[in-house]
């Protein structure tokens, strides 16, 4: 059985971009062959399309988790890694992006537009690309970044241009299966819709749609009854129509009295979106009256009654009956004029040819602020300091070496002097705290050393050629007690 879902919460996460290679071009006759390390492809994006073949939120309800594809590394002779694919998911039309926050990130109406949601990391890279005047071999490469992680909450407005509004059992349902060609469910107990019903009206030479909301009763506004979960349905609708049972039985209930109980909830009801597509909140809406059930002689006599005073409001009303049909014609007409004229008033944008522009993005900006949980520490944030951060494998001497230089080059050594930091003192960036040492002398001309080492860091615990020579002798006794070779 199909289910109609409007409300998802879904787990986005983008594609981590690949790591760059360090690699050296190795060939007979060639000693020095030089750097060939190739940079990692970006992660895939997260992006959301309308489409037109989908029409509820359903898939994502059962499927809440969506992971674009990762970024290969790069390879050897200047091979670079394949970029992650992208993920493409499908969402119906008048989808509104709500981040954990409750801010609407985008609303997305119109077939066809997207929304990238999520932003695949960065590829690393390769030592080739690294490959300096001062770093000719560089034995280290870059780390691909992560991509964009985020939770949001998507929310589908129907988008329709009459709005069917009344309480349960008001006759709404079957209106639009005379009006349209749909077939909702219809049934002789309250509460009978529980899902938006949509049907395509055709009037002469205008084509409109009417959607059929779950029947609201006092207090929806506040969330009572089906309330909160599909008043958001009729944010989008350019008229709203007051359908009015006017053979109901219970007490205490007559025509008048529902319309007015429905327009205080109307009223109550604050969107999300107060000026979606410029229609601005409920109350300010068109209104037609429908007084249905007209077939049955009392409902015919009370109809009669309460028609003036509907008039006497400025609102149309029709009397009409869903089961003989009586009276639809000019309704279907009235409200087809109706149409019209919003979408006169409010003509679509004729379609703009795609210019890109790419935005100037000033990425060397940092800030240097003291650390609030540690007494002498500092934090540094900034795009580049940060971004660094996640790229440089803090395993490899000469890549630490390499963060050091660039930092410098920023001025973020000279920041933290005019701060006032001490040698030793914390500095954390990107979630990475060290413990900073201005004596490395970090932005000057390096020296050359072995690859994957840096003579300004004292971390390298790897045994050197000369120091396994000399071990090697002492084993087979080859050295005296003083170290020195004997003879």
């Amino acid at each position: 059985m199909s289910k109609f879902i409007d409300r998802v919460v879904l787990h986005v996460r983008a594609g981590r971009g690949g790591h760059g290679c360090a690699s050296v071009h190795r060939e007979k006759f060639k000693p020095l062959g030089g750097p060939d390390g190739g940079n990692g492809g970006n992660g895939g994006d997260v992006i959301l399309e309308v489409d037109a073949n989908v029409h509820t939120l359903l898939d994502f309800h059962f499927h809440p988790n969506a992971k674009a594809g990762n970024g290969k590394p790069g390879e050897g002779s200047n091979r670079e890694g394949k970029n992650g694919g992208d993920l493409v998911l499908a969402v119906p039309d008048g989808t509104v992006v709500v981040d954990g926050d409750g801010k609407v990130v985008v609303d997305l109406v119109g077939i066809g537009n997207r929304f990238i949601i999520a932003r695949g990391g960065r590829g690393g890279l390769g030592n080739a690309s690294l490959a300096s005047k001062a770093r000719k071999a560089p034995g280290f490469a870059l780390l691909g970044e992560e991509g964009e992680e985020i939770d949001v909450v998507l929310e589908l407005k129907s988008v329709a241009d009459v709005g069917l509004v009344g309480f349960p059992s008001a006759g709404k349902s079957s209106l639009v299966s005379v009006l349209s060609a749909a077939k909702p469910k219809i049934a002789d107990y309250p509460f009978t819709t529980l899902v938006p019903n949509l049907g395509v009206v055709l009037s002469g030479d205008t084509t409109f749609t009417v959607a059929d909301v779950p029947g609201l009763i006092p207090g929806a506004s506040q969330g009572r009854g089906l309330g909160l979960d599909f008043l958001r349905h009729l944010e989008r609708c350019a008229v709203l129509a007051h359908v009015v049972d006017c053979a109901t039985l219970e007490p205490g209930r007559d025509p008048v009295s529902d319309v007015d109980a429905l327009e205080a909830e109307l009223a109550a009801y604050k969107p999300a979106l107060s000026g979606d597509e410029g229609l601005g909140d409920l109350a300010d809406r068109p209104r037609v009256v429908i007084l249905n059930k007209i077939d049955v002689p009392d409902g015919a006599e009370l109809a009669e009654m309460v028609s003036a005073e509907f008039a006497e409001r400025g609102w149309p009303v029709f009397e009409i009956s869903a089961v003989s049909r009586a009276g639809l014609r000019p309704l279907t007409f009235a409200l087809a004029d109706m149409v019209r004229q919003y979408r006169e008033a409010h003509p679509k944008a004729a379609p703009k040819r795609t210019i890109i522009r790419p935005i100037a993005t000033d990425e060397t900006g940092f800030s240097v602020i003291a650390d609030p949980e540690e007494a002498g520490g500092f934090i540094v944030r900034g795009t580049r300091p940060e971004r660094w951060i996640r790229q440089t494998d803090f395993n490899n001497d000469e890549a630490v070496g390499y963060l050091a230089d660039r930092l410098a080059r920023l001025g973020v050594e000279a920041e933290l002097v005019k701060q006032g930091a001490q040698p030793g003192c914390p500095v954390t960036i990107a979630g990475v705290t060290f413990e900073w040492e201005p004596q490395i002398s970090a932005g000057v001309d390096m020296q050359p050393t072995g690859r994957g080492t840096d003579l300004r860091l004292e971390t390298n615990e790897r045994v050197g050629a000369a120091e396994r020579k000399l071990a090697s002798q002492a084993r087979r006794g080859l050295l005296d007690e003083n170290g020195e070779r004997k003879d």
